[in-house]
């Protein structure tokens, strides 16, 4: 190219094949190149969209848009795909709720998702299930980028602007306005472009084959497990004191819950948490006294205030024997909360500040977050209960049955062992909690 800079080594690895971010011009992406498609509503659309799919060529960028903040549940309320020489496909599963065919069609096709592990699950409920996976997310992630949102991610790579200001709509809503419909559309517009600027880079830097590990890896993954207790994480929970009163978050959770799920409404729009909280403090009797406490005048709340006093009675007649206990939720299989650490075992919190300290150390080298050289569970679990003796190959094999993929435990497997063996060298001879307690949590997507 004449008149430009040299790309240089370095600039390739950290994905800049151009000019750098802040000085390139931004082009606004308004509207899909092909036209906005119309929405697939019925048995015959879908199968045409099918078959298009199926002739199209290379891999299928999809997306889903839910309405999580306003129904029960993470359903999908509007599906699209994106392949060359198909076009993209804005699929109403509402009215087309089996994709089955489209599952079939696509099964040797590799789908492109950003943030995968959170439209997955709907997409199988939808039974469409991809066999391989590209992770726009997961990919900026392993490669270091600060920032890995799909808008931020598209104009940094790319250098297209990519309006994300529908992204918490209520996409039950029909129908859709015109407005949303292309702002979805536009979603899956440059994925696969994206992907494939991303795939050079993780070539670039040696990371493809982690990537697909990853990628793998997410597929693959179980469920997650059911929560002890979900309700001891009603917001502001912290200001309810006795058995008695927790019995009546309890009770009055379990009951909202069953409202939004029969009403498909998100639990916070039929009774917000406070509302719950305040009703457990104040222990009111009768319908005057229950409608003075905010939340419980709503449409919705008001309607069911039988129900709601209902509730707070069953938690009142409650025996002692059955109230819930003030010391927190079941602690699940595994080692207890971090923070106890220091009083429970000195000698593990020293381990785990050692620990911490060398994934740390070695995610900077490999410019990723933490999180993603090795999974915070693991490095609870390894440094809570070590192999005895904590040599690298016991130490590889405790971390592969900890969820670790291959390229993680090579990377971390001799410098753990060594971390643990001596966790003073690392700094760790005394452990403070306040240290301890950081970092204990897994990473969060960026849609």
């Amino acid at each position: 190219m004449t008149g430009e800079d040299p790309v240089t080594a370095e600039d390739q690895a950290l994905g800049d094949t151009a000019q750098p971010a802040d000085t390139r011009e931004v082009v606004p992406l308004l509207e899909p190149r092909d036209g906005l498609p119309p929405v697939v509503e019925t048995a015959g659309e879908l199968e045409r969209v099918i078959r298009a799919m199926a002739a199209g060529r290379g891999p299928v960028a999809v997306d889903a848009e839910r309405a999580s903040g306003y129904r029960y549940g993470h359903r999908a309320y509007l599906v699209q795909l994106r392949r060359a020489g198909a076009g993209t496909a804005l699929i109403d599963p509402i009215s087309c709720p089996d994709l089955s065919g489209l599952d079939a069609a696509l099964a040797g096709t590799e789908a492109v998702l950003h943030a995968a592990s959170q439209d997955l699950p709907c997409l199988a409920e939808l039974n469409y299930r991809p066999h391989m996976l590209f992770d726009t997310e997961l990919a900026g992630r392993l490669l270091g980028f600060p920032r890995v949102a799909l808008g931020t991610l598209v104009e940094t790579v790319l250098g297209l602007h990519l309006e994300k200001g529908h992204s918490a709509a209520d996409w039950s809503t029909r129908p859709l306005p015109m407005e949303w419909l292309r702002y979805a559309a536009l979603d899956v517009e440059v994925l696969i472009e994206l992907r494939d600027a991303l795939a050079d880079m993780l070539t670039a830097q040696g990371k493809m084959d982690w990537a697909r590990q990853e990628f793998a890896a997410v597929l693959t993954a179980a469920p997650p497990a059911p929560r002890p207790d979900p309700w001891r994480r009603t917001s502001g929970i912290h200001r309810v004191r006795s058995r008695r009163s927790l019995s009546v978050v309890r009770e009055l959770w379990e009951q909202r819950d069953k409202i939004a799920q029969d009403m498909n409404l998100s639990p916070g729009r039929v009774l917000p948490d406070a509302a719950i909280v305040e009703a457990a403090r104040a222990l009111p009797a009768s319908n005057a006294t229950l409608t003075k406490i905010p939340g419980f005048t709503g449409r919705v709340a008001r309607k069911h205030l039988p129900d709601w006093l209902g509730a707070i009675r069953r938690a009142r007649a409650l025996p002692d024997s059955a109230l819930p206990d003030t010391g927190g939720a079941p602690v699940a299989s595994g080692p207890p909360p971090t923070h106890r650490w220091a009083e429970r075992d000195p000698a593990a919190a020293a381990r785990l500040v050692a620990v911490r300290a060398t994934v740390t150390d070695l995610a900077a080298e490999h410019t990723m977050p933490a999180e993603n050289m090795l999974p915070p569970d693991a490095v609870r679990r390894i440094s809570w209960e070590p192999p005895d003796p904590p040599d690298p190959l016991a130490v590889e094999a405790a971390l592969a049955g900890y969820g670790a993929r291959p390229w993680q435990r090579s990377l971390a497997a001799g410098p753990i062992a060594a971390a643990i063996e001596n966790p003073a060298a690392y700094g760790a001879a005394i452990a403070q909690p306040a240290v301890i307690e950081q970092a204990d949590t897994e990473p969060e997507t960026e849609a």
